[in-house]
């Protein structure tokens, strides 16, 4: 990484809890790629005021994590149709100070749900309802499932977000199970309160066919390793992170990586 100076170009993430994950990521493509920027983290106290200094500061690139997904896109002057089909954004981009918010959060849903080929005729049950299970429901949607449960206690975002897509809402599980499960809650994240719950019961983890946790960290959830142990195909969080975060890099940067190049960015992001 090259030594900070005034022509260096700034990206961020903003999040309540985060994580070294993206900050690994982007700054080990910079150093490969002897690109002179750099990226931090920051854990905003005050939303309108961190993405006003994206804009008065020239930050170019600013990433959003829960649960700020939603609240953002007042504050920003464009939604790429990829934020505004689901309401929910994960990326801004700052170009001469035009804020354009983007969703690569589904792209990596998208791209997960093909290449680990889960069939479509299976069954499906997300937990949650804020903008990373809007990314995940959209995605279901389009790949073509039919038969998904969304599971919330709030009745009224989660039964919006369901029938939205054309799906069913319960405000729990209730002994419910189904082929694929998908937590989309901070269930099981590093710096919560609920690190070490599973946020679906054994039972429902017997009965998936695969399991899917869209949690970063720790890369192995108790979710994952409870459906490891059970023998389960898992799809992990710490997969979606990589390419969420590389498909941001490209909107950044306007550079994309080779595969070789964000395999090394992935491992030194995983070797924290």
């Amino acid at each position: 990484m090259p030594i900070l100076n005034k022509d260096m170009t700034l990206c961020i993430s903003l999040s309540a809890r985060p994580s070294n994950n993206g900050t690994r990521f982007h700054n080990h493509l910079y150093d490969q790629l002897d690109l002179n920027w750099i990226y931090k983290a920051f854990a905003p106290t005050d939303l309108a005021q961190a993405i006003a200094g994206v804009r008065g500061l020239g930050i170019r690139g600013c990433a959003v994590s829960m649960p700020y997904k939603e609240d953002v896109m007042a504050l920003v002057d464009e939604l790429d149709p990829s934020a505004k089909a689901i309401d929910s954004v994960n990326t801004i981009v700052n170009t001469d100070g035009h804020l354009k918010a983007y969703n690569t959060d589904y792209t990596a849903i998208e791209q997960l749900l093909k290449s680990n080929a889960v069939p479509t005729d299976y069954s499906v049950l997300v937990q949650g309802a804020g903008g990373m299970a809007k990314a995940t429901v959209a995605a279901l949607r389009d790949a073509g499932f039919t038969d998904v449960t969304v599971i919330a206690r709030n009745e009224d975002t989660g039964r919006a977000l369901a029938e939205h897509y054309g799906f069913q809402w319960r405000a729990t599980l209730d002994g419910g199970t189904a082929d694929l499960i998908i937590n989309v809650t901070p269930i099981g994240m590093a710096g919560g309160p609920e690190v070490a719950s599973l946020s679906f019961p054994e039972d429902a983890i017997a009965a998936a066919k695969v399991v899917f946790d869209v949690v970063a960290l720790p890369a192995e959830t108790p979710l994952i390793k409870a459906a490891r142990a059970a023998g389960k195909q898992v799809i992990t969080g710490a997969e979606v992170a990589t390419i969420q975060a590389l498909e941001q890099f490209v909107l950044y940067t306007g550079v994309r990586p080779t595969d070789e190049q964000v395999r090394a960015a992935e491992d030194f992001m995983r070797a924290q």
